[in-house]
């Protein structure tokens, strides 16, 4: 079993090594996650590829200047003319370049070359290749150094995984495999006991409070190749179908909204119970404007951890009170909203149940029978179909499309983790602008 040491791992190992990946668009940021990451344990130093994009291979130069003793990675991402990238990379005082497997054969082959003319190990990314494996043995035969299997992060979103295409690949080629892409304390061991030599690590590490200890976490499972519960927060698992409420739980409705795109809440909500919060797959009533018959109705319809979401035509008397509020709350529903009037919204305060009206009045209307169960509703700007994921908090209800629903959850995550990040700058006395560095990315 591999032990920890304070000397550096060259490009020949030893392994396994964790690499950390700067993937940001400032050479500043990058500069001190490195040197948090390295002095957490750290053995490789990624200039990543947004942040090559950004500052050009000058971050290269700086990086080296930085970490003389460290292995220093470009990635490129080589597509074409491959001498002439790596021999630029090489000559900024990269250790190893990235190339593409997707790239031409003579493409890979010139940067095996040149490589091999300035001393640069060529490590192939087999990002976006249906067969992984058979690629990796064709690259593996035009003389490249290292194998990358890479998780995009628009797959880990849809709540996929690396780890089945680590041990196909490691188990097809003899040199090192490196794997990317989502990876935590959690899962790099067992990326580890897949056949990964390389474990690159991102936003496990910047998006944490404590990058250094989150490096120390996964260096943990690497080493031990067991999982390791993180304690240093920042990244969150990326989940499933099975995950979506869970993922919603930890996000908020404006995390939601973002990840959509910026997309709009339902107009004319307002939540009745402060504080508490809304989650579930939607069970859509149509109704006349106080006809509490089908609302009522579509609580047994719901069932356990289902909201009732009902169109009432925005306006009173009310469909919804007291009595329904419990006969909800004991069927076990995750909230109920109703596009019109409510009433009793003491009783649903005390009796925890997530509630949302358009208005409020104390006067009831009758159980005639009109409307629906099931059926689409458009209610505030926004439809919803039955199925569709609702999230609701103090500052209004936002649809999650059922099919979108595992990859929108993930990136709702996603905008949580970066927002922290952020957070944790300005907490330490910066300002919004200077963080979000309006000024370089405002629109020319």
């Amino acid at each position: 079993m591999s032990t920890l040491s304070n000397a550096p791992a060259t490009v020949n190992g030893p392994f396994p090594v964790l690499q950390v990946a700067l993937d940001f668009l400032d050479i500043e940021r990058a500069e001190k996650l490195g040197q948090e990451a390295v002095a957490g344990g750290a053995d490789w130093i990624e200039c990543g590829t947004p942040l090559i994009k950004s500052e050009g291979l000058d971050a290269v130069r700086r990086i080296r200047s930085l970490f003389p003793q460290h292995v220093v990675i470009a990635d490129l991402k080589t597509m074409d003319a491959g001498k002439v990238e790596v021999e630029s990379a090489a000559k900024a005082g990269a250790s190893i370049a990235v190339c593409m497997a997707a790239a031409a054969d003579a493409t890979i082959r010139q940067c095996v070359e040149a490589g091999a003319a300035y001393g640069v190990k060529i490590y192939c990314d087999t990002l976006g290749i249906a067969n992984a494996a058979e690629r990796a043995k064709q690259v593996e035969a035009l003389g490249v150094d290292i194998i990358g299997v890479h998780c995009p992060v628009d797959e880990q979103m849809e709540g996929k995984d690396p780890l089945d295409r680590v041990r196909q690949v490691a188990a097809a080629v003899k040199i090192p495999v490196a794997v990317a892409g989502g990876v935590t304390a959690e899962t790099a061991g067992a990326m580890v006991e897949a056949g990964a030599s390389i474990v690159i690590v991102g936003g496990a590490l910047h998006k944490a409070s404590n990058a250094t200890e989150a490096a120390k976490e996964i260096k943990k499972s690497i080493v031990t190749r067991q999982a390791v519960t993180p304690s240093s927060g920042g990244a969150h698992r990326r989940g499933g179908e099975n995950e979506i409420r869970d993922i919603l739980m930890q996000v908020s409705a404006s995390n939601l909204s973002d990840a959509l795109h910026r997309k709009p809440a339902i107009r004319g909500l307002v939540c009745r119970t402060p504080g508490l919060k809304l989650v579930g797959p939607a069970t859509t009533v149509r109704s006349a404007p106080g006809d509490w018959n089908k609302v009522v109705q579509a609580i047994d319809i719901a069932g356990p951890g289902g909201v009732v979401i009902a169109d009432c035509g925005g306006v009173p008397p009310a469909p919804w009170g007291e009595l329904a509020t419990r006969s909800a709350k004991n069927a076990g529903l995750a909230g109920v909203i109703i596009y019109g009037a409510i009433r009793d919204t003491v009783d649903a305060l005390k009796l925890g149940m997530p509630l949302f009206s358009v208005t409020v009045c104390p006067d009831a209307g009758d159980p005639k029978g009109f409307g629906e169960i099931g059926g689409r509703i458009h209610v505030g700007g926004q439809t919803v179909n039955p199925g569709d994921w609702l999230l609701g908090d103090d500052d209004g209800v936002i649809v999650l499309p059922k099919g979108q629903a595992v990859e929108y959850a993930n990136r709702a995550l996603d905008v949580l983790e970066a927002e922290n990040r952020l957070r944790k700058e300005i907490e330490a006395g910066s300002t919004l602008s200077q963080v979000a560095q309006l000024l370089k990315w405002e629109k020319q």
